[in-house]
């Protein structure tokens, strides 16, 4: 009768369960007035209102070696590994759900050998053999493990949009670290130079002095610029050693690792002429961190079913098969087998509001998490909105310090024909050479500056993560 009853049991509470799940639907993330239109900031020369791909954006900036250095970070970085291990560690919790929702069997074996005491005058021992399996099954009658395996499932999205998030970070940071480094080797050259422009105008002053031309005055302050020049010169040779390092971390190397590679003089990566920014749904697509906080939302709102299953009965299957006999080539006779199966019914009908209680949890974990969404979606609008906004300053700043710097540059050329002609002095020339380096200088920093800002962009918008880890 056991092969008749439990199937027929299985089968009834599969229907039952199918048709009956408590808790709320999740129908998606709650639409939201401010993530209506395009990104306000985005109006300016060089932004375009098309749809970023999502690619590997620093690849624009055709720089083999910055590619290199993404590509070793995005492999090597431990901060990486950690997201790619919690990662995994959400995709065993969710099998491991999907798990719970199957029956479950063990089996057991004994042998077992009795005997008299010593003080007895027959000595008999006693054996026995025994087997088992035993299975149990508590069926999903109201969805609650259905909720819960719902849930585990967006939680592990969830992870998973984490995951993106540390790859975007990761290669802003290796880019804009990049541009600093570039950008601090060449200062060197032009501090280097600087230097050097120093020390002879302090010899022409000292020249100058001992004719009676400048005082000793003069000399004094062209001694403390050079002196400044050679300090700068330091702190800036310091400083290149410092973004190398910081370099070795971000792509998981020990300090120093990189120096060779990058030793050399390379040129500052030029930014595109125009950059692909979107809208705001093409943000709330790529962005990874609006993806980890809708999928939060989902899982919150599965929990509310996996407690409301607590209001309502558990029904299991339970069945046990045994085999006890003497010998042990009695075992599988007939009549040494056992056979057990029984529904078993619980209901936990007096539990003080516990089970009211841990809903009314959930559904304030649900609102919370609505909340966060909320502001994560009002925070990746204000991050987006702002580095367009830095970005169109620095690349208007940027044109006029190239327009400076190219009349500084006329300004020489002018001076040494005066020079030339014996109008100009060697002072008024080399004061000229000074301005000349002063606005490359700045120049540069813009150079710089802008493709960090570059690079600030491209994370605001999202883009930089690839394919989830296997």
């Amino acid at each position: 009768m056991l092969h008749r009853t439990l199937p027929s049991l299985a089968a009834l509470a599969t229907v039952l369960s199918a048709c009956t799940t408590v808790g709320p639907d999740y129908h998606g993330a709650p639409a939201l007035p401010a993530a209506q239109g395009g990104l306000v900031r985005a109006a300016q020369p060089g932004v375009q209102a098309a749809a970023p791909v999502a690619t590997p954006w620093w690849q624009d900036l055709h720089d083999a070696t910055l590619n290199g250095l993404v590509a070793q970070a995005l492999a090597d970085s431990p901060d990486l590994h950690a997201a790619e291990a919690r990662l995994r560690q959400a995709r065993a919790a969710l099998a491991q759900q999907e798990a719970n929702g199957k029956p479950s069997g063990s089996a057991s074996a004994l042998a077992l050998g009795l005997s008299e005491g010593p003080g007895t005058s027959s000595k008999q021992t006693l054996h026995f053999y025994s087997a088992g399996f035993d299975a149990s099954w508590e069926l999903d009658l109201f969805g609650g493990t259905r909720r819960a395996i719902e849930g585990a499932e967006a939680q592990a999205g969830a992870v998973q949009a984490n995951f993106a998030d540390a790859q975007v970070s990761l290669a802003a940071e290796v880019v804009q670290a990049y541009a600093e480094l570039r950008g601090r080797q060449q200062r060197v050259v032009l501090l280097q130079e600087v230097a050097a422009l120093d020390v002879q105008s302090l010899a022409l002053t000292q020249q100058r002095q001992q004719r009676g031309v400048d005082t000793a005055l003069d000399v004094e302050r062209q001694l403390s610029r050079a002196q400044a020049s050679q300090r700068n010169l330091h702190e800036a040779e310091a400083d290149i050693a410092e973004t190398l390092d910081r370099l070795a971390l971000l792509c998981g190397q020990a300090p120093g690792a990189l120096d060779a590679r990058l030793a050399g003089l390379g040129a500052l990566p030029q930014v595109p002429r125009t950059v692909a920014v979107g809208d705001v749904t093409a943000l709330m697509q790529h962005r990874p961190d609006i993806r980890a906080a809708e999928r939060r939302l989902a899982a919150s709102t599965a929990q509310i079913g996996q407690r409301e299953a607590g209001y309502f009965p558990k029904l299991s299957l339970l069945g046990d098969i045994g085999l006890g006999a003497t010998e042990p080539g009695q075992l599988l006779r007939r009549s040494s087998t056992v056979l057990l199966g029984a529904p078993y019914l619980s209901w936990n009908v007096l539990d003080f509001g516990r089970t009211a209680a841990s809903v009314r949890q959930a559904e304030a974990g649900r609102d919370e998490a609505r909340a966060q969404y909320e502001a994560t979606v009002l925070q990746a609008l204000n991050d987006a909105n702002t580095a367009l906004s830095r970005f169109g300053r620095e690349r208007q700043s940027l044109q006029s310090l190239r327009e400076q710097r190219d009349s500084a540059a006329h300004s020489l050329a002018l001076t040494s024909q005066r020079r030339q002609a014996g109008v100009a002095t060697e002072l008024e020339l080399q004061d000229a050479q000074r301005a000349l380096l002063a606005a490359r200088l700045d120049t540069l920093a813009a150079e710089a500056a802008l493709l960090q800002d570059f690079a600030a962009l491209h994370k605001s918008l999202g883009l930089g993560w690839q394919d989830e880890a296997s």
